[in-house]
């Protein structure tokens, strides 16, 4: 399955989109308001068409030309439904889903797919779903949802995520969910040894050993609030388990004396969110971090794209016998 076309929005660092091509989707465009995150994009995919801009702004100025896209992807900001805030839901100013769903009806993709955080399925958001639901289904699509841990797709953290999937309702009996690798993934020791040991740190094996367990929640931090760190006092103390420090980032790796717990480097917890090592990030190092923080790690994004890409890959005449039948 190659060559399906995407439209992603709020694409961010671009983890959902670097996992979407992995899973063989073609980005036709792709949406960010932030500059150094549309930074990030251009740098790692040249070729990639990166709008940056409002989302409201493209709904009304672009979006016409990508009708009949194959797959509409993003993930939305997540504030509106985090536990970690006030959990106001669409009464958030920062709330997307309206002009996500706008966008739908513009340009009436065969597949949408949307990430957010695990919070959206409190019971206090009932109501916001069921209506979700039923605008999706006012415009054609059936929308289902699951929580994925990522650590269930080989990536070494717990990191729950909610994803959203809508297909049109003449394909939707097609799409099935992944089910993960069914393998363990790699501790914390085993995913950052070689980068930890970089400049010759001597207690580089003891850290190992010691770092025997996937890593916690990465937290991104939002864009007015916080600097680069692993998150609020709870997060730190279980990085602390591990032999981490979670106050901050490090500019570099350990060096060969240093006594004590060792912080991560951006591309430490870049690694431990799923990026290949050759993804670069834009940015000094608060900018860079919080693209990594905020991202939807890219295996996971694969996963679930390979079954949505499955699914749209069936021929239109077999989707009508199966229904027939």
């Amino acid at each position: 399955m190659t060559g399906i076309s995407s439209l992603e929005i709020c694409a961010g660092g671009g983890g959902q989109a670097l996992g979407l091509e992995q899973a063989g989707f073609a980005h036709e465009g792709l949406v960010e308001l932030e500059r150094h995150y549309c930074n990030t994009l251009r740098m790692n995919r040249p070729d990639w068409q990166v709008f940056e801009k409002d989302l409201r702004d493209f709904v009304h100025e672009d979006a016409q030309s990508f009708r009949g896209i194959d797959l509409l992807a993003g993930g939305l900001p997540c504030p509106p439904f985090s536990v970690a805030g006030k959990q106001l839901g669409d009464r958030d100013e920062r709330n997307l889903f309206p002009v996500t769903l706008d966008l739908v009806d513009v340009t009436r993709p065969r597949a949408v797919m949307i990430e957010n955080v695990r919070g959206m399925l409190g019971a206090v958001f009932e109501d916001f779903r069921e209506q979700l639901k039923a605008r999706f289904q006012k415009m054609g699509y059936r929308a289902e949802w699951r929580l994925f841990n990522a650590s269930d797709f080989g990536v070494p953290q717990l990191r729950p995520r909610v994803v959203i999937v809508a297909l049109r309702t003449d394909s939707a009996h097609l799409f099935s969910w992944p089910t993960g690798t069914g393998c363990t993934p790699p501790t914390v020791g085993e995913t950052l040894y070689d980068l930890i040991s970089e400049r010759g740190w001597k207690g580089a094996r003891r850290w190992r050993a010691h770092a025997d367990d996937i890593a916690p929640t990465i937290v991104g931090g939002s864009l007015k609030h916080g600097g680069p760190d692993l998150g609020p006092t709870r997060a730190r103390k279980a990085w602390a388990t591990l032999g981490v420090d979670g106050l901050g980032i490090a500019d570099e790796p350990p060096a060969t004396d240093f006594v004590g717990m060792p912080r991560l480097t951006v591309r430490m917890v870049a690694r431990l969110q799923g990026f290949p090592d050759n993804w670069e990030f834009s940015g000094r190092k608060t900018a860079s971090y919080r693209q990594v923080g905020n991202a939807f790690p890219p295996p996971v994004a694969r996963a679930v794209g390979e079954k949505i890409g499955q699914c749209l890959s069936v021929p239109r005449s077999l989707q009508v016998a199966r229904i027939a039948g």
